[in-house]
């Protein structure tokens, strides 16, 4: 390991000293590299400093995945409306950071530990403790370094969430990974439980679930190589992403949008197989001034509150987002063709 991760966990050990509670804070509608994160983090306070931690989000464990891991790792998940955050001795939050409008930290709340793998924004400066490393496939490889450099070697369990979050994040290795996630791969698959790694990806979905995906194609709207389409409300705001990256495999296409509204919120996803130009970038030229958002060099997501949610307001703001979406990837805005003729 290297020395600066030495002193981070070093760091992290005299920040968990004299200190009984911890609440980690994840995205709010987590993913396995938020989910295993949480956990990797809870299991070094639990070992550095004997702290007690509760994990939190502020939406729903939406894919039938992710619901998988939540219940293999027995987690009981707390919803940050229901949180009193004075009542914690210190606040972190994984796989995220302050101000990115896809977590429920409140407004004024500075945490104190902040890791994360998306770019680094500039309030995250004033944590006491950050460490964010773009330019790794997956937030849990940074909590495996800490763990292994502390002398903890991760049970099953957990060792079967950080491996499936650096898969899932990178899908395996084939998506922004880095040589410390191949690193990572490799220690923790022997630890691993390989049957259970299995059932967590054929996780059990709802009936909503395919009829939000018959919506989703049955909306895709093709603009040269982008494909567009809409969900409409949804009850779960994973499956933006979901359909995006489904929509990435038509042969012809390499930009995707897809477009939902969740609890008084527009919700976008971006995918893209383009390696000049960076899907985060688009994604926040496509919400500026109106949301926010991020992601990495071949996705992204975002979010634009609703101020009055209507009808009219929807469509208005559905337009123009596509509109400056296709502007943005330089696509025809004008013609189009359904992906799905009727």
């Amino acid at each position: 390991m290297s020395k600066k991760t030495k002193l981070r966990v070093k760091k992290l050990a005299e920040l968990f000293r004299g200190k009984s509670n911890l609440l980690i804070v994840m995205q709010d509608n987590p993913d396995p590299d938020s989910i295993a994160s949480a956990v990797g983090l809870r299991k070094l306070a639990n070992s550095l400093g004997n702290v007690q931690c509760s994990i939190a989000h502020g939406g729903t464990v939406g894919r039938g995945e992710n619901r998988a891991l939540v219940r293999y790792l027995g987690l009981n998940l707390r919803h940050c409306d229901e949180i009193g955050f004075d009542k914690f001795d210190l606040i972190a939050i994984v796989d995220t950071q302050p101000g990115t409008g896809n977590n429920s930290l409140p407004q004024g709340i500075v945490p104190d530990i902040v890791i994360d793998h998306h770019p680094l924004r500039d309030i995250t400066r004033s944590s006491e403790f950050f460490d964010v490393r773009r330019k790794y496939g997956a937030t849990a490889t940074i909590l495996l370094e800490y763990l292994v450099e502390a002398g903890i070697i991760p049970d099953t369990s957990l060792a079967t969430a950080l491996l499936y979050a650096i898969r899932s994040d990178t899908q395996d290795l084939g998506r922004e990974a880095s040589s410390a996630d191949v690193e990572a791969i490799g220690f923790l698959f022997p630890i691993a439980n390989k049957r259970m790694l299995g059932e967590i990806q054929r996780g059990s979905v709802e009936k909503a679930y395919f009829r939000m995906l018959a919506e989703g194609l049955e909306n895709a709207r093709m603009y040269g190589n982008c494909v567009v389409t809409t969900l409409g409300d949804t009850e779960n705001p994973d499956m933006m992403g979901e359909v995006a990256d489904l929509l990435l495999r038509e042969d012809d296409t390499n930009w995707t949008l897809c477009i939902g509204f969740y609890q008084n919120k527009l919700l976008v996803s971006i995918r893209t197989s383009v390696q000049d130009m960076g899907a985060d970038k688009v994604i926040r030229r496509v919400v500026a001034g109106r949301g926010t958002g991020g992601g990495h060099q071949t996705y992204g997501g975002g979010q634009v509150p609703l101020k009055k949610d209507t009808r009219s307001e929807r469509e208005s703001l559905e337009k123009v987002i596509r509109q400056k979406f296709l502007k943005a990837v330089g696509a025809d805005t004008q013609h189009w063709s359904r992906l799905i003729e009727k």
